[in-house]
């Protein structure tokens, strides 16, 4: 039972932690990139980045992520991909509040 001991447990347990934490942190920088009118997920739902409706954008909307006053934000709708908050999309729902 050499090597099983609450010690070295702890340290790898430890170490996985902080390793799954940063790792997932850095692919989330990574992996953004703006949705293209032309990605199959865009084209079914109809995602233009200038929306029709002033009222009905995506800065408005309940699956934007990612902090205010940027550009483009990630969308829970095209995971991995950035979209304008000025774009809509038939995903599209008013954020409650």
């Amino acid at each position: 039972m050499a090597g099983y001991n609450r010690r070295n447990f702890l340290k790898i347990s430890g170490k996985s932690l902080i390793g799954i934490t940063l790792g997932s942190a850095a692919l989330h920088t990574l992996a953004q990139e703006q949705l293209q009118v032309s990605d199959p997920t865009a084209e079914a739902l109809k995602y233009t980045p200038k929306s029709p409706e002033a009222n009905a954008i995506c800065g408005n909307c309940m699956y934007i992520q990612g902090k205010e006053g940027d550009e483009h934000r990630p969308c829970a709708i095209f995971p991995g991909k950035l979209v304008n908050v000025n774009g809509w999309c038939t995903a599209w729902v008013k954020r409650p509040g």
